[in-house]
Protein backbone atom coordinates (compact mmCIF):
# COMPACT_ATOMS: atom_id res chain seq x y z
CA UNK A 1 0.00 0.00 0.00
CA UNK A 2 1.32 3.42 -0.95
CA UNK A 3 2.48 5.75 1.79
CA UNK A 4 1.12 9.31 1.73
CA UNK A 5 1.96 12.46 3.63
CA UNK A 6 -1.73 12.90 4.45
CA UNK A 7 -4.96 10.97 4.45
CA UNK A 8 -6.78 14.12 3.28
CA UNK A 9 -5.47 17.27 1.64
CA UNK A 10 -8.02 20.03 1.08
CA UNK A 11 -7.31 22.70 -1.52
CA UNK A 12 -8.87 25.96 -0.35
CA UNK A 13 -9.78 27.21 3.14
CA UNK A 14 -13.13 28.84 2.48
CA UNK A 15 -16.32 27.75 4.27
CA UNK A 16 -16.33 24.40 2.48
CA UNK A 17 -12.61 23.74 2.66
CA UNK A 18 -11.92 24.62 6.27
CA UNK A 19 -15.00 22.69 7.45
CA UNK A 20 -13.94 19.64 5.43
CA UNK A 21 -10.43 19.82 6.88
CA UNK A 22 -11.57 20.21 10.48
CA UNK A 23 -14.15 17.43 10.21
CA UNK A 24 -11.67 15.06 8.55
CA UNK A 25 -9.19 15.69 11.36
CA UNK A 26 -11.90 15.12 13.98
CA UNK A 27 -12.55 11.74 12.37
CA UNK A 28 -8.94 10.71 12.94
CA UNK A 29 -7.58 11.40 9.46
CA UNK A 30 -4.21 13.11 9.05
CA UNK A 31 -5.22 16.32 7.32
CA UNK A 32 -3.75 19.36 5.60
CA UNK A 33 -5.34 22.38 3.96
CA UNK A 34 -3.62 24.42 1.25
CA UNK A 35 -4.52 28.12 1.19
CA UNK A 36 -2.67 30.95 -0.52
CA UNK A 37 -4.39 33.86 1.21
CA UNK A 38 -2.68 35.41 4.19
CA UNK A 39 -5.74 34.52 6.28
CA UNK A 40 -8.11 31.56 6.33
CA UNK A 41 -11.83 31.68 5.61
CA UNK A 42 -11.87 32.24 1.85
CA UNK A 43 -13.95 34.86 0.10
CA UNK A 44 -16.78 34.59 2.63
CA UNK A 45 -14.87 35.60 5.74
CA UNK A 46 -12.35 37.91 4.08
CA UNK A 47 -14.16 39.89 1.38
CA UNK A 48 -17.69 38.48 1.15
CA UNK A 49 -20.39 37.42 3.60
CA UNK A 50 -18.81 38.69 6.80
CA UNK A 51 -17.44 42.15 5.90
CA UNK A 52 -20.52 43.01 3.84
CA UNK A 53 -22.79 42.16 6.77
CA UNK A 54 -20.66 44.32 9.07
CA UNK A 55 -21.25 47.31 6.79
CA UNK A 56 -24.91 46.45 6.23
CA UNK A 57 -25.54 46.32 9.97
CA UNK A 58 -23.70 49.57 10.70
CA UNK A 59 -25.37 51.40 7.81
CA UNK A 60 -28.79 50.33 9.10
CA UNK A 61 -28.05 52.11 12.39
CA UNK A 62 -26.96 55.22 10.52
CA UNK A 63 -30.07 55.31 8.34
CA UNK A 64 -32.35 54.73 11.33
CA UNK A 65 -30.84 57.76 13.02
CA UNK A 66 -30.48 59.95 9.93
CA UNK A 67 -33.78 59.02 8.29
CA UNK A 68 -36.03 59.66 11.26
CA UNK A 69 -36.94 56.11 12.25
CA UNK A 70 -35.40 56.55 15.67
CA UNK A 71 -36.95 60.00 16.13
CA UNK A 72 -40.39 58.56 15.43
CA UNK A 73 -39.93 56.30 18.45
CA UNK A 74 -38.86 59.13 20.71
CA UNK A 75 -35.09 58.88 20.25
CA UNK A 76 -33.71 62.19 19.05
CA UNK A 77 -30.17 62.10 17.68
CA UNK A 78 -28.08 64.01 15.14
CA UNK A 79 -25.78 61.39 13.60
CA UNK A 80 -22.43 62.09 12.00
CA UNK A 81 -20.86 59.52 9.71
CA UNK A 82 -17.38 58.34 10.70
CA UNK A 83 -16.59 56.06 7.76
CA UNK A 84 -13.10 55.21 9.01
CA UNK A 85 -14.50 53.83 12.25
CA UNK A 86 -17.26 51.99 10.39
CA UNK A 87 -14.65 50.38 8.15
CA UNK A 88 -12.52 49.64 11.19
CA UNK A 89 -15.22 47.60 12.91
CA UNK A 90 -15.66 45.68 9.65
CA UNK A 91 -11.97 44.80 9.64
CA UNK A 92 -12.10 43.81 13.31
CA UNK A 93 -14.94 41.37 12.59
CA UNK A 94 -12.96 39.80 9.75
CA UNK A 95 -9.77 39.58 11.84
CA UNK A 96 -11.56 37.90 14.72
CA UNK A 97 -13.30 35.29 12.60
CA UNK A 98 -10.38 34.42 10.33
CA UNK A 99 -8.16 34.16 13.39
CA UNK A 100 -10.74 31.84 14.89
CA UNK A 101 -10.37 29.44 11.95
CA UNK A 102 -6.59 29.41 12.42
CA UNK A 103 -7.13 28.54 16.09
CA UNK A 104 -9.47 25.69 15.11
CA UNK A 105 -6.86 24.34 12.68
CA UNK A 106 -4.30 24.22 15.48
CA UNK A 107 -6.79 22.74 17.94
CA UNK A 108 -7.71 19.94 15.53
CA UNK A 109 -4.14 19.42 14.26
CA UNK A 110 -4.85 20.48 10.66
CA UNK A 111 -1.65 21.49 8.86
CA UNK A 112 -1.99 24.79 6.99
CA UNK A 113 0.08 24.57 3.80
CA UNK A 114 0.59 28.21 2.93
CA UNK A 115 0.37 28.61 -0.82
CA UNK A 116 -1.72 27.71 -3.84
CA UNK A 117 -1.85 24.04 -4.77
CA UNK A 118 -1.45 22.50 -8.21
CA UNK A 119 -1.93 18.86 -9.12
CA UNK A 120 1.06 16.83 -10.31
CA UNK A 121 -1.01 13.65 -10.31
CA UNK A 122 -4.20 12.50 -8.58
CA UNK A 123 -2.43 12.03 -5.25
CA UNK A 124 0.33 14.63 -5.51
CA UNK A 125 0.16 18.42 -5.35
CA UNK A 126 2.76 21.13 -5.30
CA UNK A 127 2.30 23.95 -2.78
CA UNK A 128 4.73 26.87 -2.73
CA UNK A 129 7.49 24.77 -4.28
CA UNK A 130 6.96 21.77 -1.99
CA UNK A 131 5.46 18.45 -3.05
CA UNK A 132 2.83 16.84 -0.84
CA UNK A 133 1.00 13.56 -1.30
CA UNK A 134 -2.44 12.54 -0.06
CA UNK A 135 -4.68 9.52 -0.37
CA UNK A 136 -7.63 11.88 -0.87
CA UNK A 137 -7.61 15.40 -2.28
CA UNK A 138 -10.64 17.67 -1.89
CA UNK A 139 -11.00 20.58 -4.30
CA UNK A 140 -12.68 23.48 -2.45
CA UNK A 141 -11.29 26.50 -4.28
CA UNK A 142 -14.50 28.54 -4.35
CA UNK A 143 -15.37 31.19 -6.89
CA UNK A 144 -14.42 34.67 -8.02
CA UNK A 145 -16.14 37.66 -9.59
CA UNK A 146 -17.37 37.22 -13.15
CA UNK A 147 -15.91 40.00 -15.33
CA UNK A 148 -18.08 42.07 -17.64
CA UNK A 149 -16.57 41.99 -21.13
CA UNK A 150 -15.21 45.36 -22.14
CA UNK A 151 -15.34 46.79 -18.61
CA UNK A 152 -12.08 47.06 -16.70
CA UNK A 153 -12.30 46.76 -12.93
CA UNK A 154 -9.62 48.60 -10.96
CA UNK A 155 -10.28 48.38 -7.24
CA UNK A 156 -7.23 50.46 -6.40
CA UNK A 157 -8.65 53.51 -8.20
CA UNK A 158 -12.04 53.07 -6.55
CA UNK A 159 -14.10 54.13 -9.57
CA UNK A 160 -15.00 50.88 -11.34
CA UNK A 161 -14.95 48.19 -8.67
CA UNK A 162 -16.10 44.66 -7.96
CA UNK A 163 -17.58 43.46 -4.68
CA UNK A 164 -14.17 43.52 -2.98
CA UNK A 165 -13.51 47.09 -4.04
CA UNK A 166 -17.01 48.18 -3.03
CA UNK A 167 -16.21 47.21 0.56
CA UNK A 168 -13.12 49.41 0.58
CA UNK A 169 -14.42 52.72 -0.79
CA UNK A 170 -12.68 55.53 1.10
CA UNK A 171 -15.62 57.92 0.86
CA UNK A 172 -19.33 57.84 0.09
CA UNK A 173 -19.84 58.31 -3.65
CA UNK A 174 -22.36 60.94 -4.62
CA UNK A 175 -23.65 58.72 -7.43
CA UNK A 176 -23.20 54.96 -7.72
CA UNK A 177 -24.22 52.69 -10.58
CA UNK A 178 -24.63 49.01 -9.74
CA UNK A 179 -24.40 46.68 -12.73
CA UNK A 180 -26.42 43.61 -11.81
CA UNK A 181 -29.61 43.31 -9.78
CA UNK A 182 -28.66 40.18 -7.89
CA UNK A 183 -27.84 39.59 -4.22
CA UNK A 184 -24.39 41.18 -4.10
CA UNK A 185 -25.34 44.28 -6.05
CA UNK A 186 -28.43 44.95 -3.97
CA UNK A 187 -26.66 44.38 -0.65
CA UNK A 188 -23.68 46.61 -1.38
CA UNK A 189 -25.84 49.13 -3.19
CA UNK A 190 -27.98 49.30 -0.05
CA UNK A 191 -24.93 50.02 2.12
CA UNK A 192 -23.87 53.06 0.12
CA UNK A 193 -27.43 54.30 -0.42
CA UNK A 194 -27.99 54.37 3.32
CA UNK A 195 -24.78 56.31 3.79
CA UNK A 196 -25.86 58.95 1.26
CA UNK A 197 -25.17 57.77 -2.28
CA UNK A 198 -27.68 58.07 -5.12
CA UNK A 199 -27.83 54.46 -6.34
CA UNK A 200 -28.95 53.27 -9.76
CA UNK A 201 -29.24 49.54 -10.39
CA UNK A 202 -28.97 48.31 -13.98
CA UNK A 203 -30.31 44.80 -14.54
CA UNK A 204 -30.47 43.02 -17.91
CA UNK A 205 -33.58 41.00 -16.96
CA UNK A 206 -36.99 42.56 -16.41
CA UNK A 207 -36.92 41.85 -12.66
CA UNK A 208 -34.39 41.88 -9.84
CA UNK A 209 -33.08 38.77 -8.05
CA UNK A 210 -32.94 36.09 -10.76
CA UNK A 211 -33.98 32.67 -9.52
CA UNK A 212 -36.21 33.88 -6.72
CA UNK A 213 -39.99 33.58 -6.52
CA UNK A 214 -41.89 35.90 -8.85
CA UNK A 215 -43.91 37.60 -6.11
CA UNK A 216 -40.71 38.23 -4.14
CA UNK A 217 -39.00 39.77 -7.15
CA UNK A 218 -41.93 42.13 -7.82
CA UNK A 219 -42.27 43.16 -4.18
CA UNK A 220 -38.52 43.68 -3.84
CA UNK A 221 -38.56 46.13 -6.75
CA UNK A 222 -41.32 48.14 -5.08
CA UNK A 223 -39.43 48.26 -1.79
CA UNK A 224 -36.11 49.30 -3.28
CA UNK A 225 -37.79 52.03 -5.30
CA UNK A 226 -39.53 53.28 -2.17
CA UNK A 227 -36.15 53.38 -0.44
CA UNK A 228 -34.80 55.66 -3.13
CA UNK A 229 -32.98 53.36 -5.52
CA UNK A 230 -33.40 53.97 -9.24
CA UNK A 231 -34.00 50.68 -11.05
CA UNK A 232 -33.30 50.28 -14.74
CA UNK A 233 -34.67 46.83 -15.50
CA UNK A 234 -34.55 45.16 -18.89
CA UNK A 235 -31.44 47.24 -19.55
CA UNK A 236 -27.98 46.28 -20.74
CA UNK A 237 -24.65 48.02 -20.26
CA UNK A 238 -22.82 48.66 -23.50
CA UNK A 239 -19.78 50.46 -22.13
CA UNK A 240 -18.06 52.12 -19.20
CA UNK A 241 -15.52 54.92 -19.60
CA UNK A 242 -13.45 56.50 -16.84
CA UNK A 243 -12.07 60.00 -16.76
CA UNK A 244 -10.24 60.93 -13.60
CA UNK A 245 -12.46 60.06 -10.65
CA UNK A 246 -15.67 59.91 -12.69
CA UNK A 247 -17.24 57.18 -14.80
CA UNK A 248 -19.80 57.22 -17.58
CA UNK A 249 -21.95 54.13 -18.03
CA UNK A 250 -23.67 53.72 -21.37
CA UNK A 251 -26.87 51.67 -21.30
CA UNK A 252 -29.71 50.80 -23.64
CA UNK A 253 -32.88 48.68 -23.49
CA UNK A 254 -32.08 44.96 -23.55
CA UNK A 255 -34.52 44.50 -26.44
CA UNK A 256 -33.01 47.39 -28.37
CA UNK A 257 -33.56 51.13 -28.35
CA UNK A 258 -31.93 54.47 -27.69
CA UNK A 259 -28.74 54.62 -25.62
CA UNK A 260 -28.49 56.59 -22.38
CA UNK A 261 -25.48 57.75 -20.38
CA UNK A 262 -25.29 57.52 -16.58
CA UNK A 263 -22.69 59.54 -14.70
CA UNK A 264 -21.20 58.00 -11.56
CA UNK A 265 -18.50 58.44 -8.96
CA UNK A 266 -18.42 54.68 -8.43
CA UNK A 267 -19.52 51.75 -10.60
CA UNK A 268 -20.00 48.34 -9.00
CA UNK A 269 -19.78 45.39 -11.39
CA UNK A 270 -21.72 42.52 -9.82
CA UNK A 271 -23.02 40.20 -12.53
CA UNK A 272 -22.23 36.93 -10.80
CA UNK A 273 -19.39 34.60 -9.86
CA UNK A 274 -17.45 31.82 -11.62
CA UNK A 275 -15.69 28.70 -10.28
CA UNK A 276 -11.99 28.96 -9.41
CA UNK A 277 -10.41 26.13 -11.40
CA UNK A 278 -7.62 27.89 -13.30
CA UNK A 279 -4.13 26.93 -12.22
CA UNK A 280 -5.15 23.71 -10.47
CA UNK A 281 -3.64 21.49 -13.16
CA UNK A 282 -6.82 19.52 -13.64
CA UNK A 283 -5.63 18.46 -17.09
CA UNK A 284 -2.78 16.53 -15.44
CA UNK A 285 -5.26 14.24 -13.70
CA UNK A 286 -7.71 13.96 -16.60
CA UNK A 287 -10.50 15.98 -15.00
CA UNK A 288 -12.60 18.00 -17.43
CA UNK A 289 -15.03 20.81 -16.65
CA UNK A 290 -18.67 20.98 -17.72
CA UNK A 291 -20.05 23.72 -19.97
CA UNK A 292 -20.38 26.09 -16.98
CA UNK A 293 -16.78 25.59 -15.93
CA UNK A 294 -17.73 23.36 -12.99
CA UNK A 295 -16.42 20.04 -11.74
CA UNK A 296 -19.00 17.26 -11.86
CA UNK A 297 -19.29 14.90 -8.88
CA UNK A 298 -21.46 12.02 -7.79
CA UNK A 299 -23.81 12.07 -4.79
CA UNK A 300 -20.85 11.54 -2.45
CA UNK A 301 -18.89 14.47 -3.97
CA UNK A 302 -16.38 12.16 -5.63
CA UNK A 303 -15.13 13.14 -9.08
CA UNK A 304 -14.48 10.61 -11.83
CA UNK A 305 -10.82 10.53 -10.74
CA UNK A 306 -10.35 8.11 -7.86
CA UNK A 307 -9.28 9.85 -4.67
CA UNK A 308 -10.23 13.33 -5.90
CA UNK A 309 -13.31 15.01 -4.48
CA UNK A 310 -14.90 18.44 -4.98
CA UNK A 311 -17.31 20.67 -3.04
CA UNK A 312 -18.67 24.20 -2.87
CA UNK A 313 -18.68 26.77 -5.63
CA UNK A 314 -16.62 24.65 -8.04
CA UNK A 315 -19.44 22.08 -8.40
CA UNK A 316 -23.03 22.55 -9.64
CA UNK A 317 -25.55 24.20 -7.34
CA UNK A 318 -25.99 27.58 -5.67
CA UNK A 319 -22.80 29.41 -4.74
CA UNK A 320 -23.58 29.77 -1.05
CA UNK A 321 -21.28 29.49 1.96
CA UNK A 322 -23.70 27.32 3.94
CA UNK A 323 -24.06 24.90 1.02
CA UNK A 324 -20.27 24.58 0.91
CA UNK A 325 -20.10 24.05 4.68
CA UNK A 326 -22.61 21.20 4.59
CA UNK A 327 -20.78 19.64 1.65
CA UNK A 328 -17.52 19.98 3.58
CA UNK A 329 -18.97 17.98 6.46
CA UNK A 330 -20.43 15.39 4.09
CA UNK A 331 -17.31 14.84 2.01
CA UNK A 332 -15.13 14.37 5.10
CA UNK A 333 -17.55 11.81 6.47
CA UNK A 334 -17.73 10.01 3.13
CA UNK A 335 -13.93 9.83 2.94
CA UNK A 336 -13.90 8.40 6.46
CA UNK A 337 -16.32 5.65 5.44
CA UNK A 338 -19.40 7.19 7.03
CA UNK A 339 -22.50 8.47 5.23
CA UNK A 340 -22.42 12.19 4.48
CA UNK A 341 -25.51 13.58 2.77
CA UNK A 342 -26.62 17.05 1.67
CA UNK A 343 -30.23 17.63 0.62
CA UNK A 344 -29.74 20.09 -2.20
CA UNK A 345 -33.50 20.58 -2.51
CA UNK A 346 -33.58 22.33 0.87
CA UNK A 347 -30.85 24.98 0.82
CA UNK A 348 -32.07 28.41 1.93
CA UNK A 349 -30.91 31.66 0.37
CA UNK A 350 -30.93 35.12 1.93
CA UNK A 351 -30.53 38.70 0.72
CA UNK A 352 -29.37 40.84 3.65
CA UNK A 353 -31.04 44.07 2.60
CA UNK A 354 -33.59 45.78 4.84
CA UNK A 355 -36.02 44.15 4.91
CA UNK A 356 -34.25 40.86 4.37
CA UNK A 357 -35.38 38.53 1.59
CA UNK A 358 -35.20 34.76 1.98
CA UNK A 359 -36.43 31.59 0.38
CA UNK A 360 -36.06 27.82 0.43
CA UNK A 361 -37.29 25.15 -1.94
CA UNK A 362 -39.25 25.75 -5.12
CA UNK A 363 -40.62 29.02 -6.40
CA UNK A 364 -44.32 29.05 -7.21
CA UNK A 365 -43.44 29.09 -10.91
CA UNK A 366 -41.20 26.01 -10.63
CA UNK A 367 -43.66 24.17 -8.38
CA UNK A 368 -46.51 24.64 -10.87
CA UNK A 369 -44.38 23.07 -13.59
CA UNK A 370 -44.40 19.88 -11.52
CA UNK A 371 -48.11 19.82 -10.75
CA UNK A 372 -50.98 21.47 -8.92
CA UNK A 373 -50.13 23.55 -5.86
CA UNK A 374 -51.78 25.44 -3.02
CA UNK A 375 -50.40 28.83 -2.01
CA UNK A 376 -50.86 30.84 1.16
CA UNK A 377 -49.61 34.39 1.76
CA UNK A 378 -49.55 36.52 4.88
CA UNK A 379 -48.52 40.22 4.92
CA UNK A 380 -46.03 41.38 7.54
CA UNK A 381 -48.28 44.43 7.99
CA UNK A 382 -50.68 42.10 9.85
CA UNK A 383 -47.96 40.58 12.03
CA UNK A 384 -48.06 42.06 15.52
CA UNK A 385 -44.30 42.13 16.10
CA UNK A 386 -43.55 43.66 12.69
CA UNK A 387 -46.27 46.25 13.23
CA UNK A 388 -45.03 47.31 16.66
CA UNK A 389 -41.46 47.47 15.34
CA UNK A 390 -42.60 49.72 12.46
CA UNK A 391 -41.52 47.07 9.91
CA UNK A 392 -44.62 46.65 7.74
CA UNK A 393 -42.98 45.73 4.42
CA UNK A 394 -43.06 42.21 3.05
CA UNK A 395 -44.93 38.95 3.37
CA UNK A 396 -44.52 35.22 3.88
CA UNK A 397 -45.55 32.81 1.15
CA UNK A 398 -45.96 29.05 1.59
CA UNK A 399 -46.27 26.78 -1.45
CA UNK A 400 -47.59 23.25 -0.92
CA UNK A 401 -48.45 20.27 -3.10
CA UNK A 402 -52.20 20.36 -3.80
CA UNK A 403 -52.65 16.63 -3.22
CA UNK A 404 -50.26 15.77 -0.38
CA UNK A 405 -50.07 19.22 1.29
CA UNK A 406 -46.30 18.73 1.59
CA UNK A 407 -44.47 22.07 1.66
CA UNK A 408 -42.53 22.66 -1.56
CA UNK A 409 -41.22 26.16 -0.92
CA UNK A 410 -41.31 29.09 1.48
CA UNK A 411 -40.48 32.67 0.53
CA UNK A 412 -40.46 35.73 2.72
CA UNK A 413 -39.62 39.40 2.90
CA UNK A 414 -39.27 40.61 6.48
CA UNK A 415 -36.79 42.41 8.69
CA UNK A 416 -35.53 39.06 10.03
CA UNK A 417 -36.35 36.82 7.06
CA UNK A 418 -32.86 35.27 7.17
CA UNK A 419 -33.55 33.94 10.65
CA UNK A 420 -37.14 32.96 9.93
CA UNK A 421 -36.22 30.83 6.91
CA UNK A 422 -34.37 28.34 9.10
CA UNK A 423 -37.65 27.11 10.56
CA UNK A 424 -39.06 26.60 7.08
CA UNK A 425 -35.96 24.72 5.93
CA UNK A 426 -36.08 22.42 8.94
CA UNK A 427 -39.77 21.72 8.39
CA UNK A 428 -39.17 20.89 4.73
CA UNK A 429 -36.15 18.71 5.55
CA UNK A 430 -38.45 16.43 7.52
CA UNK A 431 -41.28 16.45 4.99
CA UNK A 432 -43.67 18.79 6.80
CA UNK A 433 -47.07 19.68 5.40
CA UNK A 434 -48.56 23.15 5.58
CA UNK A 435 -50.93 21.77 8.21
CA UNK A 436 -47.93 20.66 10.31
CA UNK A 437 -46.66 24.24 10.37
CA UNK A 438 -50.11 25.74 10.86
CA UNK A 439 -50.74 23.64 13.95
CA UNK A 440 -47.31 24.12 15.52
CA UNK A 441 -47.50 26.59 18.39
CA UNK A 442 -45.39 29.70 17.76
CA UNK A 443 -44.30 32.14 20.46
CA UNK A 444 -46.13 35.47 20.49
CA UNK A 445 -45.39 38.15 19.46
CA UNK A 446 -42.77 37.05 16.92
CA UNK A 447 -42.10 37.61 13.25
CA UNK A 448 -42.14 33.81 12.79
CA UNK A 449 -45.87 33.75 13.48
CA UNK A 450 -46.19 35.01 9.89
CA UNK A 451 -44.98 31.59 8.69
CA UNK A 452 -47.70 29.92 10.75
CA UNK A 453 -50.31 32.34 9.36
CA UNK A 454 -49.20 31.76 5.76
CA UNK A 455 -49.41 28.01 6.32
CA UNK A 456 -52.90 28.48 7.77
CA UNK A 457 -53.82 30.39 4.62
CA UNK A 458 -52.77 27.34 2.58
CA UNK A 459 -55.13 25.19 4.60
CA UNK A 460 -57.92 27.71 4.07
CA UNK A 461 -58.11 28.71 7.73
CA UNK A 462 -56.34 32.07 8.12
CA UNK A 463 -57.07 33.92 11.37
CA UNK A 464 -55.59 37.40 11.05
CA UNK A 465 -56.37 38.14 7.39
Amino acid sequence: MADYDYDVLVIGAGPGGYVAAIRAAQLGLKTACAEGRETLGGTCLNVGCIPSKALLHASEYFEAAKGGAMASMGIKVSPELDLDTMQGQRKDAVKGLTGGIEFLFKKNKVDWLKGYAQFKDAHTVEVNGETKTAKNVVIATGSSVTPLPGVEVDNAKGVVVDSTGALELASVPKKMVVIGGGVIGLELGSVWRRLGAEVTVVEFLDQLLPGMDGDVRKEASKIFKKQGMTLKLGTKVTGVTVKGKKATVTVEPAKGGDAEKLEADAVLVSIGRRPNTDGLGLDKIGLELNQRGQIETDHDFATKVEGVWAIGDVIPGPMLAHKAEDEGLAVAENIAGLTGIVNHDVIPSVVYTQPEIAGVGLTEEAAKERGAVKVGKFPMLANSRAKTNHEPDGFVKVIADAETDRVLGVWCIASVAGTMIGQAAQAMEFGATSEDIAYTCHAHPTHSEAIKEAAMAVTGKPIHI
